[in-house]
């Protein structure tokens, strides 16, 4: 079959599609609000929202070394083609990104290795957002994991332990990557609270709002260093912890499974 004859013959068959799914699709717009959308039935009981945890990626997202990690060409368009198609090149770890134990270990796990199961996590959110507000340089201390333990109970098991320190609201700024000319500013898991979650807890995921697990200024990347090799994984650039509970939420962690990878762009999503 000659080659637009198969294209016509698929194009045919979206739009036949389209047509069936076009009704039920449409009942459930209506339930759609900016980010967050009325749980579906197929939500686990307790769960009454979705929280998108992505920011949206682009050439101009920050990221660590303060150039662009993100591009994209469309190679087809609809006027010509009849479909759209965009090919683009990313760095593992720009936008809302996975970083596997492989990232910073010689032989851990590589992102398609992460066990499924630790993908849908408890999700435990610190606030340090009033001490960061004065303090770029702020940390979560092994204090502030002591006094979310006091007001909420033990980390769960398998639990994905979130910084909350106000920074997903400088993303669209130079603030969000703090450079001075010489370090960056921004907070970060101070590498003892990250031993402490290690020997302490069954937690298994380590988030924050900011471009690295570790505080901008840090020279060693300690908190990588513990943290990834022990076989766990981290998220960096998470959005919107100022709109999750401090406990309750269930984070659906959306891992890219390339081969051989160190990390790469996740869409992450809570249930609330």
């Amino acid at each position: 079959m000659c080659d637009i004859c198969v294209m016509n013959s698929v194009k045919e068959k979206m739009l036949s599609r389209r047509s069936f799914f076009k009704a039920s699709g449409m009942a459930s717009v209506g339930a759609i609000v900016g980010g967050t959308v009325s749980a579906p039935p197929a939500l686990a009981a307790g769960h009454q929202q979705i929280e998108d945890m992505t920011h949206t990626l682009h050439e101009s997202f920050p990221t660590y070394f303060g150039e662009s990690q993100f591009s994209s060409e469309q190679l087809f368009n609809y006027a010509e083609h009849s479909f759209n198609l965009n090919q683009y090149t990313v760095n593992e770890h720009t936008g809302t990104h996975i970083d596997a134990p492989l990232h910073f270990s010689a032989d851990g796990r590589s992102v398609d290795e992460i066990p499924v199961e630790n993908l849908v996590a408890p999700l435990c959110v610190i606030d340090i957002a009033a001490r960061a507000a004065g303090d770029a340089d702020a940390q979560v201390t092994p204090d502030d994991v002591k006094a979310w333990m006091a007001s909420h109970g033990d980390i769960p098991a398998n639990a994905c332990v979130a910084m909350h320190s106000g920074w997903g609201a400088k993303v669209a700024s130079d603030a969000f990557r703090g450079f001075d000319g010489e370090k960056q500013h921004y907070p970060g898991f101070h590498v003892e609270a990250t031993q402490m979650l290690i020997e302490e807890t069954g937690a298994m995921s380590l988030a924050v709002d900011t471009l690295s697990l570790d505080h901008g200024i840090s020279g060693d990347f300690a908190t990588h260093y513990a943290w990834l090799p022990s076989g766990r994984f981290g998220i960096e650039n998470l959005a919107n912890l100022d709109k999750v509970p401090a406990n309750g939420a269930t984070l659906i962690i959306g891992a890219p499974k390339h081969k051989g990878g160190t990390g790469g762009p996740a869409r992450i999503m809570a249930l609330i």
